[in-house]
């Protein structure tokens, strides 16, 4: 029976909330990393201790490891046990992929569900192996990550007494206790804070014999206890402050105890602390009177519950912003990584994006091109970009060169390869650019003696570029300048892309695997390692499929000076506007492509239409040696080039000689313009070619004389 009608009815401080901005974060990871679109609940843990200030209430807080690292996995729980200042509490969180969605949540149900769980735990005894459970929790919450904003509402489940407690006396530790009891108390209890196998056990038995003596005990002593005759309060952690009012665990507490010990009377001891040591005049110990619901002998009646938390007072969801106390370049790398992982939930699950970010890409020419690959690696998560150019910004050129201002004309110009660096800087904080002034030694351009160590220095230098970056970009002025860079890639086996540009035409094109690289290894690279799979990703000179060509392969001459004689119009780049910012996307667009491809820069060339170009395996689709596009006819064709036994920067032949005379070589190639022809076997083709054509002539003449008679 419940006692006097008079007798007030327990009223309940409910429990509040705390989240550390370090769980939202973590939320951000794990939605955009593993839970994606899936909506399913995740087990997470919330943290609790009992009040420690006579004027504030502790709250429950999520931390960053309240959640898995894992969707499906629990929460590390066991990394916080015996941390006195964090009792774990087990929680469900609902985080949907909408707004309308989170508004649209089934509360009630949700609730219910909940509570039905800290019933079975009751009536099955789990709660007395682990209170914890008495105090499970709910969040539902959706996550805004492109403005940072984050709705969330907690629930904490109270199961409702029918009829409700009553109250016959509540007041303050210190008074409830003799003075032989209260030393025992605040001694037993100090103990169980201070041990490591209870110091975050939130409901324990307090056991008083006849002589006063006072023992902690855990709540599966009960019946011990009871055959010994002593006095038991039961215990609870209580994150309370409040001078008149219990907290909130002891709601599900008193129905624990009315449900599993028939128990109508019942003594509880509030505890609370001051500077981490029991405080008694601060705890409270009072009586309830509980008259047990006959609903509750029916197994298969779940009690009503309670529980969702008041926003000032109102029952509506809290939403926080974040993007105010971020860091302005974390908030850079969020926001730029953002679109990237919203790829791999549906469109591209297979985007490896720490294979993007590791890998290393040299830009020769910061020019149109240069620039505007550059922002698009940015775009695809490349963080590691070196440009080279000698060139200093002309005032002609932001307008086209998307990285430079006014500011970087003035005064004569800043260095093109420095200023584009300082511009991918501002644009995004987290990029590892550098700039490298350096003008690139070309064929047809000979030098001076004077000259020839500074020239020999840079080619040393890019040699040392090349080797150390995973991927190079050609995007030079001029056709002679992409010889060397030609050849040392040939030589080291590095992936490369050229784009070129005429007025309104482009080229680009992926070029083939070196001629001495190692044998194809189909299996993905680990993270950190690009440049040596890339390396094994080649085919050899015994294999039966052709490598597929360079950008000097179709040639028949030695590249040379093509800047000599020309007008302005001529010697500028002159292109209509639109046609840098296609190229240079379809040539990051292609380094992706190999990037992801299993053989990597050995991949054969694809068509659309091939039945057998294995494209409908590829997420990124097709993979082609050669994009040729025409913006007078809006066309766009894919051609594929073999390599040319007799090319100038690719063949065996070329590559051979530069192993074996490394700079020698190269000055000579420079100095002597047909010097790369005569190697190769270009002059004795082209006089081949010309004894043809007067062979030809004669035998035309032969057949007028003879149509004539």
């Amino acid at each position: 029976m419940a006692g006097n009608k008079n007798e007030p009815v327990l009223q309940f401080a409910p429990f509040q909330s705390s989240v550390d901005e370090g769980f939202w974060h973590g939320l951000s990871s794990l939605k955009l990393n593993k839970l994606k679109i899936d909506e399913s609940p995740i087990s997470i843990t919330g943290f609790y201790a009992p009040c420690s200030n006579s004027q504030v209430s502790s709250h429950l807080t999520l931390l960053t490891d309240s959640l898995p690292t894992e969707p499906n996995d629990e929460p590390s729980i066991e990394t916080s046990r015996g941390n006195r200042n964090k009792c774990s509490v087990p929680g469900t969180l609902y985080n949907t992929n909408t707004l309308e969605g989170f508004h649209a949540l089934d509360k009630q149900g949700l609730l219910k569900a909940e509570a039905k769980k800290i019933w079975d735990d009751i009536r099955l005894g789990k709660a007395e192996e682990d209170g914890s459970v008495l105090l499970r929790f709910l969040l539902i919450s959706f996550a805004d990550l492109k403005k940072f904003n984050f709705y969330y509402w907690f629930a904490f489940p109270a199961l409702v007494l029918d009829p409700p407690a009553t109250l016959v006396d509540l007041k303050p530790a210190s008074k409830w206790f003799t003075p032989d009891e209260t030393e025992s108390v605040l001694s037993c209890c100090n103990e169980w804070r201070t041990s490591s196998l209870t110091a975050d056990v939130p409901f324990f038995l307090i056991s008083i014999s006849s002589n006063s003596h006072a023992t902690t005990r855990p709540l599966k002593d009960f019946e011990a206890c009871q055959r010994e005759d002593d006095k038991i309060l039961f215990g609870f952690y209580d994150p309370c402050h409040l001078p008149n009012n219990p907290g909130w665990p002891l709601r599900n507490y008193l129905a624990f105890i009315s449900a599993r010990w028939n128990i109508k009377k019942v003594q509880f001891l509030c505890y609370r602390e001051n500077h981490g040591f029991a405080d008694l005049s601060l705890s409270l110990v009072g009586e309830a009177l509980i008259q047990p619901s006959q609903a509750w002998q029916d197994r298969q009646h779940v009690p009503n519950a309670v529980g969702w938390e008041l926003n000032r007072g109102k029952r509506v969801p809290r939403c926080i912003n974040l993007s105010t106390s971020m860091d302005p370049t974390r908030m850079a790398i969020s926001a730029a990584d953002l679109n990237l992982k919203l790829m791999r939930w549906r469109a591209l699950p297979s985007l490896n994006l720490n294979m993007l970010s590791g890998t290393k890409c040299l830009l020769l020419g910061a020019g149109t091109l240069g620039c505007q690959v550059a922002r698009m690696l940015m775009a695809w998560g490349v963080r590691k970009i070196t440009l080279v150019d000698s060139g200093k910004v002309a005032m002609s050129n932001p307008l086209r060169q998307s990285l430079y201002t006014l500011e970087d004309c003035l005064d004569g110009g800043d260095f093109k390869a420095l200023a584009a660096v300082k511009s991918l800087n501002r644009i995004f904080p987290a990029v590892e650019a550098e700039g490298i002034v350096m003008a690139i030694p070309m064929p047809g351009h000979p030098v001076p003696s004077q000259e020839e160590q500074n020239v020999l220095d840079d080619c040393k230098r890019l040699h040392n570029l090349v080797e150390s970056h995973d991927a190079v970009f050609l995007l030079t002025d001029t056709r002679e300048s992409r010889w060397l860079p030609t050849l040392l890639c040939a030589n080291a086996n590095k992936l490369t892309i050229t784009a070129a540009l005429g007025f309104d035409s482009f080229l680009v094109m992926r070029h083939g695997a070196g001629p001495f690289g190692g044998p194809v290894d189909s299996k993905a690279a680990s993270v950190g390692s690009i440049s040596t799979t890339v390396e094994n990703m080649s085919l050899t000179q015994s294999d039966s499929k052709l490598r597929l060509g360079c950008y000097f392969c179709n040639d028949v001459v030695a590249p040379v000076d093509s800047t000599a004689n020309r007008t302005l119009d001529q010697q500028c780049t002159v292109t209509r506007p639109g046609l840098a910012p296609i190229a240079s996307a379809l040539a990051v667009e292609l380094l992706v492509g190999i990037l992801h491809h299993p053989l990597g820069i050995s991949a054969e060339a694809e068509f659309g239409n091939s039945s057998d170009s294995g494209s409908s395996e590829q997420p990124l689709g097709i993979l082609p040696h050669q994009i040729r596009g025409a913006l007078s006819q809006f066309s766009q064709m894919i051609l594929v080039g073999h390599s040319s036994s007799s090319c100038t920067a690719c063949c065996p032949i070329v590559v051979k000689e530069y192993q074996k005379r490394g700079l020698d070589f190269i000055l000579q190639a420079i100095n002597h313009p047909t010097y790369l022809e005569d190697l190769t076997g270009l002059t004795e083709l082209m006089k081949s070619a010309n004894s043809f054509e007067l062979d030809w002539d004669n035998e035309t003449d032969n057949d007028d004389d003879c149509v004539e008679i």
